[in-house]
């Protein structure tokens, strides 16, 4: 497999689309997708050649403090999403349509979306939930949006599911997937499965020809996810399904801490830090 056609690192001289992450699935390779939240970080990923990075609702609690996803806005997105595009030049950027901006009817997630693609320059968006948006996606997808849906732990119904568990054990895992299968029919490009069992996971990626896209959802998914302040050592308590892949934290505590003695000794500036 040449480097040019690898989804993940692959060398191109455009963006990655929908149809790439598709191609990807049928060579049975896997990529990684992670969040991104302004134009650095997003450089950063995508210099890294990361495929796809996503503006997700958690700004809500990494970016703007909140206790869960469900405060965040359309505007609050836009902007952040805006950044992550002007920031990357090959990833497919992909924003979280926020709690509130969908869930009414199809008019609703297509005026929603269509502030991401037209204000903020998105290339798709991804919104939470089964069957009960399938009327929300397919009005999305004839409008020619690319639509990412998301199953399992959906964050935005957490006070629903009765908290942040393991979703799809029993008769539910049944339920998810004939709604992984009704969401692919109405032309979603990809599920995001999310604290689902790893077997069921597996099922479900065997089950689909569109890509799934794993958070807790074990190894046998298309590609995985992960917020970039998790697996950079940002959060203070992650979740059991986060690799910590840096000390960030740490590094930064002591970085700040080396910059505040400097100006208290007056070490800083020195000379080579000042304008003659």
């Amino acid at each position: 497999m040449s480097s040019s056609t690898t989804l993940y690192g692959g060398v191109s001289g455009r963006r990655v689309t929908v149809r790439d992450l598709t191609a990807a699935k049928e060579r049975g390779e896997r990529w990684p997708m992670v969040t991104a939240y302004d134009a650095m970080t997003a450089r950063v990923f995508d210099d890294a050649g990361i495929p796809v990075l996503l503006v997700g609702d958690s700004a809500a609690m990494v970016v703007y403090g909140y206790d869960s996803t469900l405060p965040v806005t359309v505007d609050d997105l836009l902007a952040l999403t805006a950044a992550v595009v002007r920031g990357s030049s090959r990833a497919l950027v992909v924003a979280d349509l926020p709690f509130g901006s969908y869930q009414s009817s199809p008019q609703q997630a297509l005026e929603s979306a269509a502030r991401f693609m037209k204000e903020a320059g998105a290339h798709a968006v991804k919104l939470e939930g089964g069957r009960r948006v399938v009327p929300q996606v397919e009005a999305l997808v004839s409008a020619g949006v690319p639509v990412m849906a998301h199953l399992g732990l959906t964050p935005q119904s957490v006070n629903v599911l009765g908290g942040y568990r393991v979703q799809g054990r029993g008769q539910s895992g049944d339920e998810l997937m004939a709604d992984a299968k009704d969401l692919e029919r109405a032309g979603a490009f990809s599920v995001v499965l999310e604290c689902v069992p790893a077997d069921l996971a597996e099922r479900v990626t065997a089950s689909l020809a569109i890509p799934t896209i794993g958070i807790g959802a074990g190894a046998g998914t298309d590609a995985q996810v992960l917020v970039w302040q998790d697996l950079m050592g940002l959060t203070p308590r992650p979740a059991r399904f986060v690799k910590r892949y840096a000390d960030l934290a740490t590094e930064m505590d002591r970085a700040v801490r080396a910059f505040a003695a400097d100006v208290a000794a007056g070490a800083f500036p020195a000379a080579e830090h000042t304008y003659s």
